[in-house]
């Protein structure tokens, strides 16, 4: 009886502990776990560094229209093709000039490899539509300096996870 009690309250302990996990349904066999405040977090230690230095204001990668336009059943894929993009394209050529903020980008640059390794377990169908959503925004990235582009690309990441929140509130996920 209190072995049992102990197992318990340190469940509870733990559920108070524990960041929030939030579990992505993208499709009927597509599940996968997003540590939504960590990434908030960790962004928001690059955030204001990366606005002051994005000096392409007029050229925005990162179209909220089209991200909010997709169907319903292109989430995976799109969010798949999107983390794709980010870590072999943004996050790599990203270099912050403080070394807090390199030590942030790189544990958000973790953060997006675990996701795309989650979600890379996904049978995700992409159809034209979303390929030529992501194929627009590298074009927009290529239409700049690798690095200014990077620095583009962090700067917008606000837009990313907005769209995780809408996608967040559509799928049926449950906080664990």
């Amino acid at each position: 009886m209190l072995t049992t009690l102990l197992y318990f309250s340190l469940c509870l302990l733990m559920g108070f502990v524990t960041k929030p996990v939030l579990t992505f349904t993208l499709t009927n066999t597509c599940t996968f776990s997003v540590h939504k405040p960590e990434l908030r977090r960790y962004y928001s230690e690059i955030r204001t560094r990366a606005i002051m230095e994005d000096t392409e204001i007029g050229v925005r990668i990162l179209n909220t229209t089209a991200m909010r336009e997709v169907q319903e059943d292109q989430t995976c894929c799109f969010l798949r093709l999107l983390l794709r993009f980010y870590v072999e394209r943004v996050f790599r050529n990203f270099v912050s000039n403080q070394p807090e903020g390199q030590r942030s980008a790189s544990a958000l640059a973790n953060a997006f490899v675990i996701m795309r390794r989650n979600i890379n377990k996904c049978h995700c169908v992409c159809n034209e539509i979303t390929h030529k959503a992501i194929d627009s925004l590298q074009t927009e990235f290529d239409k700049l300096a690798t690095n200014k582009a990077a620095i583009k690309g962090v700067a917008e990441l606000d837009t990313l996870l907005d769209w995780l929140d809408e996608v967040d509130k559509t799928s049926g996920t449950q906080p664990l």
